[in-house]
């Protein structure tokens, strides 16, 4: 069975953004692009929230024509146009999307379909609010968070309104030369 994966940049103190939604705090320069995109390269399946996918399709289809883009670009942009996206939103329409899937509803019974069909681990790109319903709803499968070494002190927390305890196992850590440590964990459903 495929494993839902969140992917995540996050503060030390446990935000994912600012308060107003802010990202300007995050670390990411060629070794951690390079790293994500050797690990991200052969995953078939991403899964955003509404508002991440609009962020990302509105930069990442045309991202490796731009005359100054850069090799992560390149390298992202083609395998954004190929993996499967799946979008978490009660108000997007399935409007001729190339490639994508939009979940409305049924969220439990739909996110276990798509984690049956054969394929690779799906990763949860982001999207804070998708995210938390996602934790609220037992489906997440393992933790990728990149810590930055900021401490925010307010903003959108990635942990929030979790009822049951949640127990990790830590696969593996690395440490980037930015000051950026990253955690990937399993959840331990035992």
């Amino acid at each position: 069975m495929r494993k839902l994966i969140s992917f995540m940049h996050i503060s030390l103190d446990g935000f994912v953004a600012g308060p107003n939604g802010e990202m300007d705090w995050i670390k990411a320069d060629e070794e951690i692009f390079s790293y994500v995109g050797k690990r991200i390269s052969g995953g078939d399946t991403s899964l955003y929230g509404r508002v991440t996918f609009q962020m990302m399709e509105g930069y990442w289809p045309t991202a490796a024509d731009k005359p100054n883009a850069s090799r992560h670009d390149i390298e992202h942009s083609r395998w954004y146009s190929q993996v499967h996206k799946v979008v978490l939103s009660r108000t997007m329409k399935d409007a001729d999307l190339a490639n994508t899937t939009i979940i409305s509803d049924n969220l439990v019974e739909k996110i276990n379909e798509i984690k049956q069909e054969a394929g690779e681990d799906i990763l949860l790109f982001g999207s804070p609010t998708a995210t938390h319903a996602l934790i609220q709803l037992n489906l997440i499968d393992g933790y990728w968070l990149f810590v930055n070494p900021i401490i925010l002190g307010e903003g959108i927390p990635l942990f929030t309104g979790i009822k049951d305890r949640i127990k990790l196992n830590l696969l593996n850590t690395k440490q980037f030369a930015c000051g950026v440590t990253e955690l990937n964990y399993t959840v331990d459903r035992e």
